[in-house]
């Protein structure tokens, strides 16, 4: 489906739930779930394969964790490699540059390619497929992306682009938004982080939702809608100008909880 001239689309959606892991949140969660079910949404999993981040344990191990993250992945759900063990200590310098510390960029490309392998073997032990990468904290480098190419993985869930693209001989499906933003064109990745995500983003996120459903889409139907391709000049411009943004204001707010 392409634009038209007098009737251009509309923007198109995608919404992602990070960190999700047998300990999350169970109440939090509960209410994001709610969330997919009213609406009917078909979001991207990030699942943390073997999490050992201690911030990330903040209910106990839920025992139908699992079954119902295949259950959401029957309905339509894109399950995404959220790194192997979320254990963000290394200091490489990653290609979206939002934190200094990360799980895989600047490791060694061996390591990371044993903790992608492995990761894709807990997850589809648990009887998932996971189809698209999202990297905690936005941190991976090209050593990353060639261990998931080695590993048969196709898609990147990140950048500041408008829509899907083709980099590294991977898809780039962007990801730009951390709470609901009204846009007339393009394809926007909402982030959500159920651990931390307060009542009132959750209000927040259905009121959108009350508005905008129609516009969620599946990451497979994001990619029939928006075939990718490269980049071109103008669009990398756009995208750099929009990561600087984020940045820029994400230094702001650290200067201001100081």
């Amino acid at each position: 489906m392409k634009s038209g001239g007098l009737n251009p689309q509309p923007a198109r959606y995608l919404l992602r739930f990070d960190d999700l892991c047998p300990t999350v949140s169970r109440e939090r969660w509960k209410s994001c779930c709610e969330l997919v079910d009213e609406f009917k949404i078909q979001p991207i999993l990030a699942v943390v394969p073997d999490n050992q981040d201690r911030e990330l344990q903040v209910s106990p191990p839920d025992p139908e964790f699992w079954n119902q993250t295949r259950a959401m992945e029957e309905a339509g759900a894109t399950v995404g490699l959220h790194g192997y063990q979320h254990r963000c200590t290394a200091h490489g310098r990653s290609l979206v540059p939002l934190s200094r510390i990360s799980e895989f960029a600047g490791v060694a490309a061996k390591a990371q390619h044993d903790w992608i392998r492995e990761g894709l073997r807990i997850l589809r032990g648990h009887g998932l497929d996971p189809k698209i990468w999202v990297a905690p904290r936005h941190g991976f480098d090209r050593d990353t992306l060639r261990a998931l190419r080695t590993e048969g993985m196709q898609i990147v869930s990140d950048g500041f682009a408008h829509r899907p693209f083709l980099c590294d001989g991977l898809i780039w499906i962007p990801q730009q938004l951390w709470a609901p933003v009204e846009k007339t064109s393009g394809l926007w990745t909402i982030c959500i982080h159920p651990n931390t995500v307060s009542d009132a983003q959750i209000s927040a996120m259905r009121s959108f939702l009350h508005k905008y459903a129609r516009q969620f889409i599946s990451v497979d139907h994001a990619l029939e809608e928006l075939p990718p391709r490269a980049l071109n000049a103008a669009e990398r411009m756009s995208a750099a100008w929009s990561l600087w943004r984020v940045r820029m204001a994400r230094a702001k707010n650290g200067l201001r909880r100081r």
